[in-house]
């Protein structure tokens, strides 16, 4: 017995000091280091990679330093105070770079420098290309074959957005995107003011705000240790921020619960907002009866819930902040477009055949969706190895697509692309720059945002209503 027990103890060792050192010495050394002498073959190069903490240290000194930057209200170029070390590396490194980041880290606030093509850095173990260059912009997210995926999601932001559309691929994706799709019909999005609350999932303010609440402490919490170092099974332990953090979890989903059941409850899942639409969708009717054929599961809807009321006001609220600041910044715009929404509205209630008419409102929106977006990066990455330009690329490298850096090249939209222009939306997106496919605001096809029309909407609404009743400054 006793040697049994030697035997079992000497193999839980062994497996231990297996995994030890295929984490340790493999994932965090041996690879990292292949990885960069691979890139560096191919031409790519820049801050060495550090053992765990990649270069944390060094981002966090420079946003440090940065944070003292102060900007004249008409420089839109914030980058050198938001991500300079963005600015710093492309800079040193001109055309290809490389650089780490520790483990374990959310995407959108590592990467970069460029070529007129891509990029390498390290997300701790894992290598990844920023890409400066329209055509691969593309070739990425216009891809038919779905070459590309998206890249793994922290923890806490899965929590807080869930596995809905904004993070699934696939057939997932295709299966998510056939339920959702008539929620955000043209025909459907006839919104006025008293229901734009309830255009979502019909639900009060007060329940909305609850549910917005908990995401933005998850939100905070998550965004609070992008730069730091966690170890593995790290957030499986009681820590007192774990707990907050599975506590606020767990309240999100009996908010949304609730709501789901009791809709349900109410046998009235179909009244047009995307609630409705989703639980509509959920049984199919064969024979005259409803069968028990799921399309989406009552947590694949929670999932969506999460991501709509999040992306919904997280991005909108964005751009609404934004036009606000940019119009008092620029008040001849702002007196344009309160001339343009008399005109066309009149002061009452906007309607939608109104909004639609409202063409200077549209393209300072879209400018601000240019200088303002609010997406910094998208992270996609190949599910074999492949080519992608001049680079080879293995199954995993993740791909990171640095908006704000495309949204200001100049050979793209001109000299002044750093300037505030909403004329240069006159013609249409497709016509705003060199290129048709330059605004990357809502990404672009197939998987382009499905709230789209419903944002610029719901934002046209907003802006109307105010510039009605208010003028403002800063």
């Amino acid at each position: 017995m006793a040697s049994v027990l030697l035997v079992a103890l000497a193999t839980l060792l062994a497996l231990a000091v297996s995994r030890l050192w295929s984490y340790a010495v493999v994932r965090l050394a041996w690879r990292p280091g292949a990885v960069v002498r691979r890139f560096r073959e191919q031409g790519v190069h820049g801050p060495p990679y550090r053992f765990l903490r990649g270069c944390n240290e060094d981002v966090r000194r420079m946003k440090a330093e940065a944070d003292g930057l102060e900007l004249d209200v008409r420089d839109h170029d914030y980058l050198p105070r938001i991500v300079p070390h963005y600015v710093k590396w492309k800079d040193q490194y001109v055309n290809l770079s490389t650089y780490t980041i520790s483990f374990n880290k959310v995407s959108w606030f590592i990467l970069y420098i460029s070529f007129q093509s891509a990029v390498c850095e390290h997300f701790g173990p894992q290598p990844r290309i920023c890409i400066f260059d329209y055509e691969l912009v593309k070739q990425v997210l216009a891809n038919k074959f779905v070459n590309f995926v998206k890249n793994d999601m922290h923890p806490t932001i899965l929590a807080m957005v869930g596995k809905g559309l904004g993070t699934v691929d696939g057939s997932e994706w295709a299966r998510h995107r056939k339920v959702v799709t008539p929620a955000f019909a043209m025909d459907k999005l006839k919104l006025t003011a008293d229901v734009i609350s309830r255009t979502a999932f019909g639900s009060s303010y007060r329940e909305g705000k609850e549910v917005f609440h908990a995401q933005k402490q998850l939100q905070v919490m998550t965004l609070g240790t992008l730069l730091n170092v966690q170890l593995p099974g790290f957030n499986y332990l009681p820590t007192k921020s774990n707990r907050f953090k599975w506590m606020l979890q767990k309240k999100l989903q009996n908010m949304l619960s609730e709501m789901i059941q009791c809709r349900l409850a109410s046998k009235q899942s179909g009244f047009g907002d995307l609630l409705g639409v989703m639980l509509e969708a959920s049984f199919t009717k064969e024979q005259g009866e409803k069968q028990d054929e799921l399309i989406l599961t009552v947590d694949e809807i929670i999932d969506e819930c999460k991501t709509f009321f999040f992306a919904g006001h997280e991005t909108t609220s964005h751009l609404l902040t934004w036009t606000m600041f940019l119009l008092s910044v620029y008040p001849e715009w702002q007196e344009r477009l309160r001339e343009e929404v008399l005109r066309e509205c009149g002061k009452g209630n906007p309607k939608a055949d109104m909004l639609s008419k409202l063409k200077e409102m549209t393209m300072v929106l879209l400018e601000t969706l240019r200088l303002y977006s609010p997406i910094m990066f998208m992270l996609r990455k190949p599910i074999s190895d492949m080519k992608l330009g001049n680079l080879n690329l293995s199954k995993g490298n993740v791909i990171v697509i640095p908006i704000p850096m495309l949204h200001r090249d100049k050979e793209v939209w001109g000299d002044r692309a750093n300037e505030f222009d909403p004329m240069r939306f006159e013609n249409g997106v497709t016509k705003a720059a060199k290129i048709p496919h330059a605004l990357l605001g809502f990404s672009m096809r197939p998987r382009s945002c499905i709230g789209q029309n419903f944002a610029m909407l719901e934002a046209k609404l907003v802006m109307a209503m105010i510039l009605q009743k208010f003028s403002f400054t800063l």
